[in-house]
């Protein structure tokens, strides 16, 4: 198994962010596989639309946000092994040459580590903030995937598409990994299930330990994820798997340890994020979590 984990983001963690080099170092030296962010550009007051897109309520731990590509560039200075992951930037909400830029950047600080995982999210001011449409959001990603594809493989580069256009430049500095970083794509509809058959290096799913955590739906999902590659001509072993394991408040971390064992036995996944933003108020707590976490799992 490989065992990563989320760096200090959100909530009270996220005001201990000029820790991040010390965390990303220690929990790389205690036995991390990987090191993770996540993405929100805004927290609204009166939503709309609630976490997850459901309800009409947002969780005040994601209040404080820092910014996920400063922390992966500052992580990747840090460390020497861990992959580098975001489950998940909230791609559409970004110019496409400047993402390609910025993880361009960080995947060469790293040699070749990104793991860029891309979402569509589900708050509609995020996009109003941005200026965008939220309603064609999925299109948005779909063109997205198309000009990244070519920003990071073509010199001189161009893009046409309804939503996006960017005119032919020069654009020589390429990502480290060739002939691009694995894209990994969040996925709970299926919609997106089609989209990450189609596109997808990498399917990017989502448990909260204890509260949430259904591994016969991530069963099914993954065999409806499977029945469309096929269809699309895709190998599915081709589609890698990254599960997120949010932790509920007063979790024990032998809970968390026993889950993750229970999941990887069950479905075959061998790769979990961990994120305690909710359950570890401090830097040095979370680094201290991880290293009883990595422990545990290695015990068995």
């Amino acid at each position: 198994m490989k065992i990563g984990f989320a760096l200090p983001q959100f909530h009270r963690q996220a005001f201990g962010v000029a820790q991040t080099t010390e965390f990303a170092a220690a929990v790389e030296d205690a036995g991390a596989d990987s090191l993770w962010v996540g993405d929100r550009n805004l927290a609204a007051v009166d939503p709309i639309v609630g976490y997850g897109g459901r309800g009409t309520t947002i969780p005040e731990e994601l209040n404080p946000a820092a910014d996920p590509f400063v922390l992966l560039g500052v992580a990747a200075s840090a460390t020497r092994r861990v992959l580098l992951g975001s489950h998940v930037l909230i791609a559409p909400l970004y110019p496409p040459v400047q993402l390609a830029r910025s993880l361009t950047t960080i995947d060469l600080i790293s040699g070749g580590r990104l793991l860029p995982g891309f979402g569509i999210g589900w708050s509609p001011e995020e996009y109003q903030a941005a200026g965008l449409d939220f309603t064609r959001r999925g299109a948005r990603m779909d063109e997205l995937l198309d000009a990244l594809e070519v920003l990071w493989t073509e010199d001189p580069a161009r893009y046409e598409g309804v939503q996006l256009s960017i005119p032919a430049h020069h654009s020589p500095l390429k990502p480290a990994r060739r002939p691009r970083p694995p894209i990994y794509l969040g996925a709970l509809s299926a919609r997106a299930l089609h989209r990450v058959a189609r596109r997808g290096d990498g399917w990017l799913p989502l448990c909260v330990v204890p509260s949430y955590v259904d591994i016969d739906g991530l069963l099914a999902q993954r065999a409806q994820l499977d029945r469309l590659a096929r269809e699309a001509g895709r190998d599915p072993e081709a589609i890698d798997t990254v599960l997120r394991v949010n932790i509920d408040a007063g979790t024990e971390t032998s809970l968390v340890a026993d889950t993750v064992r229970r999941v990887h036995e069950r479905t075959g996944i061998q790769h979990f994020m961990i994120d305690s933003m909710y359950d570890v108020d401090t830097v040095d707590g979370s680094i201290a979590h991880a290293h009883d976490l990595l422990k545990r799992v290695a015990k068995g």
